[in-house]
């Protein structure tokens, strides 16, 4: 079986490499290649990805390429994660929103339309030449940012064979479990919502519901993500919230944090990926391994340690290390690897993934991408009903839904007024005047991207 990583440059391939190359046995995965546009970052952060797969998983063929046509060729699955137009685009994304003071985060801010507008059209690229090349069966899952909007606009073009796919719900499961004392697979959640924007209304251990004693501990507070949020929030919504949740719930603290920062996220990335690549290059990957992993664990511990810093005035604990040798934590190449098991193996299980409602959440057309648990099976992905959802959540689920189906429109068919439109309707923008400056400046900036 041949796995492709599109987007294999970036600086989080290592983690890629190390999920793929411990399961790869068990999967019957043979072939793995990591693509990139970038050549120079393909042989830094590739090559530790490769260097790692290499040290699990011998047996594993794994390849790093530039040609996008070898990569997809007879492929099976495939990852895509791309950031097009690079770190600093982002940073222009980011600030043309806060200097209307507005939150620029590239998901569930504003900025998430500009981060669409490129990443879309080069979706789409990929997607054409995966039909050309790859295997009939093939499967694509994105995890290119932001996913909703992405995985609305690439099932609205045609592509079926793609799934958006994040690690935020199975991350904060898995620190649950590390809170609780248990393995991973034993804690399970349902979620519902959109990428970014999903609750939580069940969360079990061995089949026990524990979700309002974990609401009710106060080390949940400190030792997981629901550091975020203020105990009297979660106590009145009665359920566990995906940390992206903070950026509507308390939005101007938000942005007023950022500004008292002085810096956005993606400066701070900017920042940090820039000096970590200008000390790798120098290096001997292969050669000089263990120097290179620890500068990168150097520079890569401060963008863990400053997620979401600035913008919650809350700093995550835990010293952050890699272990190529440690049972892996699964991140987004497990969600995806949990589909492959699901699909390969011919048996039903349940995961969270962003796929077509099918009538799963009230209010929403069968075609709009939520996300969910779904039961998976060789049949696709069949979202889990949802009954008695909450309607505080139901609300803003929709406006939000509004927002990504209208971008989604505005991307594919290069629509200014569907651009105004969303931001209009956007909950964390919601002004016309606004939505108009905003719409202008995002068009102007990514006009090299969008094509004719």
């Amino acid at each position: 079986m041949k796995l492709t990583v599109i987007g294999g440059g970036g600086v989080r391939s290592m983690f890629l490499a190390k999920s793929i190359a411990q399961r790869a046995r068990d999967l019957h995965i043979t072939e793995l290649v990591f693509m990139d546009t970038d050549a120079e970052k393909l042989r830094i952060y590739g090559g530790l990805a490769r260097h790692v797969a290499r040290m699990l998983n011998a047996d594993l063929t794994f390849t790093l390429t530039t040609d996008a046509d070898e990569a997809v060729r007879d492929a099976d699955y495939i990852i895509t994660t791309i950031r097009v137009g690079g770190d600093h685009t982002r940073v222009r994304d980011e600030r043309i929103a806060l200097d209307l003071g507005i939150l620029g985060q590239e998901t569930t801010g504003a900025a998430g339309l500009s981060f669409a507008m490129r990443s879309v059209p080069a979706l789409a690229g990929y997607c054409e030449r995966i039909k050309r090349l790859s295997k009939p069966t093939v499967k694509v899952f994105n995890f290119t940012n932001p996913a909703g909007v992405v995985s609305q606009a690439l099932r609205d073009m045609g592509y079926d064979f793609t799934y958006g796919i994040c690690d935020a719900p199975s991350g904060m499961l898995h620190q649950f479990a590390d809170l609780y004392g248990v393995s991973a697979d034993r804690i399970v959640g349902e979620c519902y919502g959109l990428n970014h924007l999903s609750y939580f209304r069940s969360i079990q251990i061995d089949g026990k519901e524990i979700m309002p004693e974990l609401i009710a501990r106060p080390d949940a507070y400190e030792k997981t993500d629901l550091r975020f949020f203020g105990l009297d929030l979660i106590e009145h919504m009665g359920c566990v919230l995906n940390e992206y949740l903070y950026y509507f719930y308390y939005r101007e603290q938000a942005v007023q944090n950022i500004l008292n920062a002085g810096v956005t996220r993606g400066e701070v990335i900017e920042d940090i990926n820039r000096k970590m690549t200008a000390e790798l290059s120098t290096m001997d990957i292969d050669g000089d391994f263990e120097s290179c992993l620890a500068c990168f664990e150097k520079w890569y511990g401060k963008r863990e340690d400053a997620y979401m810093a600035n913008e919650t005035g809350v700093r995550r604990d835990k010293p952050w290390k890699f272990d190529v040798f440690s049972p892996d934590a699964g991140g987004y190449a497990g969600v995806a690897l949990r589909f492959i098991e699901l699909i390969e193996s011919g048996k039903t299980g349940s995961m969270i993934l962003c796929a077509p409602n099918q009538g799963a959440i009230p209010g929403l057309e069968d075609d709009d991408i939520v996300e969910i648990t779904c039961d998976i099976s060789r049949e696709g992905a069949k979202p889990h009903k949802v009954e008695n959802a909450d309607p505080r959540a139901l609300e803003l689920i929709r406006r939000v839904k509004s927002y990504e189906r209208l971008a989604a429109k505005a991307i594919v068919h290069r629509d200014r007024q569907a651009a105004i439109d969303c931001l209009m309707l956007h909950p964390l923008v919601n002004s016309y005047s606004l939505a108009v400056k905003l719409a202008d400046a995002y068009f102007e900036l990514n006009a090299p991207f969008l094509g004719a």
